[in-house]
């Protein structure tokens, strides 16, 4: 494997580090203070081509990977992890109907989706079913002209704000087959959402409960075949357990960047920070920590964009070991900023909340220790 970023790969992240220095980390303590959702933001950089990252050219989308996307993501989660991820989530979306959408889906909603003009959410998790997905009991019943939707979702990012839902439903049965994948727009009638809640981190996006009341949406809104909801749902978690994993990298390649800043300039008796060689060696341990995690991120993407049988595997150990290792940087970034690194203005304590989540979404990362190990099994 070549580890060595082609030109346009190169061109591709310095385009977004650029959009993330310039357009987001100056405004990313103002958002969290203000719990600021910068849909203006999110529009800007979907004319950069990065609210379609996986969309086919033909409908407005960039075309382009799973590694790309990490670089792409990894790249934004510098300027603010939050907004990042949500952006990641929105791709995930426009992806899921670019893959498995009807040639009408495609063209009504991707075009809208990969300039912005459209903002979606990804709606799986709830109340009652976050890591036991298969046990989800939100229903869509099927009527003479389409289906109607009771129930509720929770934790949704994005909810309320945003324009489309694709929402997971019980068509048949339990368990996991008897899901199905559906496109709601939000205006439909019996569509509600929950107050947004108040969260440790990631205040840069809302995220709210979104409710069913008996919704009702034509044949037309089911995203693939009927009973295949789970199996979309959870492909589309395969890549966005990498995406996540980005924003935890580059969430954590800020804070270091912060904390090496930081203790060039500090003194403590006699001499900078840097001169002390328990500090070198707290340094060594995260730079390192940060290059291991994006060698095995790329090696997860690479084998997603490739097809591999291991990549499930892969993309699980991956969101393990990449968000786990990012919230110890940031926090040990925090630690070597003393009592600045537990103020506001330092930047690093928002990093550290924002980084906390990513090792409980996408599938908690106790859920990917059984997920790797039920792959190992099986492999042998």
């Amino acid at each position: 494997m070549n580890f060595t970023l082609s030109e346009e790969r190169l061109a591709i992240r310095e385009m977004a580090e650029g959009f993330a220095a310039d357009t987001i980390a100056p405004h990313a303590l103002d958002w969290d203070r203000a719990e600021h959702f910068p849909v203006d933001v999110l529009r800007q950089a979907a004319t950069l081509g990065m609210a379609g990252i996986m969309v086919a050219e033909a409908y407005g989308g960039s075309g382009l990977g799973r590694l790309e996307s990490v670089l792409i993501y990894e790249a934004l989660a510098k300027g603010c992890p939050s907004v990042a991820a949500y952006l990641s989530i929105h791709n995930m979306v426009g992806a899921m109907i670019d893959r498995h959408g009807t040639a009408a889906q495609k063209a009504r909603f991707l075009p809208r989706l990969c300039s912005g003009e459209v903002l979606s959410s990804y709606c799986l998790t709830e109340p009652g079913a976050g890591s036991d997905a298969a046990a989800l009991t939100t229903r869509a019943k099927a009527v003479v002209d389409g289906f109607v939707l009771t129930g509720e979702k929770t934790f949704i990012s994005g909810a309320g704000a945003t324009d489309l839902y694709v929402v997971m439903a019980r068509t048949g049965g339990d368990g996991a087959k008897g899901v199905s994948a559906f496109l709601v727009e939000k205006g439909a009638k019996g569509l509600s959402f929950g107050a947004n809640e108040r969260k440790m981190g990631w205040k840069a996006q809302p995220t709210r409960s979104v409710k069913f009341d008996q919704v009702r949406v034509g044949k037309d809104a089911m995203l693939g075949a009927e009973g295949a909801g789970f199996i979309l749902a959870m492909e589309a978690l395969d890549g966005g357990r990498t995406s996540i994993a980005a924003c935890s990298l580059g969430g954590a390649q800020s804070a270091f960047d912060k904390a090496l800043g930081y203790m060039g300039q500090r003194r403590a008796f006699g001499q900078p920070l840097t001169g002390f060689q328990a500090l070198q060696f707290a340094l060594a341990d995260m730079a390192t920590e940060l290059e291991v995690s994006r060698t095995f991120l790329w090696r997860a993407a690479s084998a997603l964009d490739a097809g591999l049988p291991e990549a499930t595997r892969l993309c699980a150990m991956a969101k393990k070991h990449v968000t786990d290792a990012g919230f110890e940087v940031a926090n040990r970034a925090l630690q070597l900023h003393g009592g600045y690194g537990y103020l506001a203005d330092y930047g690093v304590e928002k990093l550290v909340r924002d980084l906390r989540v990513h090792q409980i979404l996408e599938g908690t990362n106790e859920i990917m220790r059984l997920i790797i190990a039920r792959a190992l099994l099986a492999e042998h």
